[in-house]
């Protein structure tokens, strides 16, 4: 029997916060009696972020270790996570958890009222943001967000908050879809989603900034730019219009994994 939730869980050298972060993760799994499991995507990381999950998963059968076969991005890991996940919704979240994962909640009601995906915004309600950001880094935000909702007509607050949930059936489609393997990915999957016809729901939530984010909003920010020309020229060509099939989770990973090394071998 397949669990209600996934937790699809990001993590590149995160030796110094994922202890904490699975315990807050599995503490509020069990306290609320979610029926789910925890898919940790180790990220190709040089230090010991993959036994400290394992370490994890060898005394909770709900968390899952997925390693991805080299350093491929977020945007890569996300994806293999979420084609891997069995759940019947499946949410996204950093490592992090900039968003307390409390607020998962909050996406799974929306989606049982209906909606096929779901996505925090830091923006609907900003007095919930519990720890703002330098003003440097929300002029930033704010000035690629706007240049996102622009060039890709996405009528959203916050595409860039990652904290996302899906139907199974959208989850599938979405990421089968998704070409973007690194911080970019975002906007490009609302804008699949939206193509293919489904109901999105943005839904505010509680926010704390961490200091040690890595993204880098000027040499990042130039790269995901560069990847919203790379959207647009996948919707003119067909990319985001071909057919998709219920992927087996096992063999989705595997078929990432070959697709990596291929890449890799050019």
């Amino acid at each position: 029997m397949n669990p209600n939730y996934s937790i699809v869980i990001p993590a590149y050298n995160e030796k110094a916060r994922i202890g904490h972060t699975l315990e807050r993760v599995l503490e509020c799994v069990h306290a609320r009696g979610w029926n789910a499991e925890v898919l940790v995507v180790n990220d190709g990381s040089s230090d010991n972020t993959a036994s400290i999950i394992e370490s994890f998963a060898a005394k909770d059968p709900f968390v899952r270790l997925i390693n991805n076969p080299k350093n491929c991005g977020k945007g890569y890991s996300v994806r293999n996570g979420m084609l891997q996940a069995t759940g019947e919704i499946v949410m996204f979240t950093d490592a992090d958890l900039s968003s307390p994962i409390e607020e998962a909640e909050q996406l799974f009601a929306a989606i049982r009222a209906g909606a096929d995906i779901a996505i925090g915004s830091r923006w609907l309600e900003v007095k919930r943001q519990t720890l703002r950001q330098p003003l440097y880094r929300r002029f930033f935000g704010r000035c690629f967000n706007a240049v996102t909702r622009m060039v890709m007509a996405l009528p959203f607050a916050d595409t860039q908050c990652g904290f996302k949930a899906f139907t199974r059936q959208a989850s599938q489609t979405v990421f089968q879809l998704q070409r973007i393997e690194r911080w970019g990915f975002d906007p490009e999957i609302l804008f699949i989603a939206i193509k293919r016809g489904y109901s999105i729901r943005e839904v505010p939530v509680t926010w704390g900034h961490d200091e040690r984010s890595r993204i880098s909003y000027l040499r990042d920010g130039l790269k995901m730019l560069e990847e919203l020309v790379f959207v647009r020229w996948n919707a003119l060509t067909g990319v985001y219009s071909k057919p998709v099939k219920e992927l087996d989770p096992a063999a989705a990973g595997s078929k990432l994994a070959a697709n990596a090394q291929t890449k890799g071998a050019r």
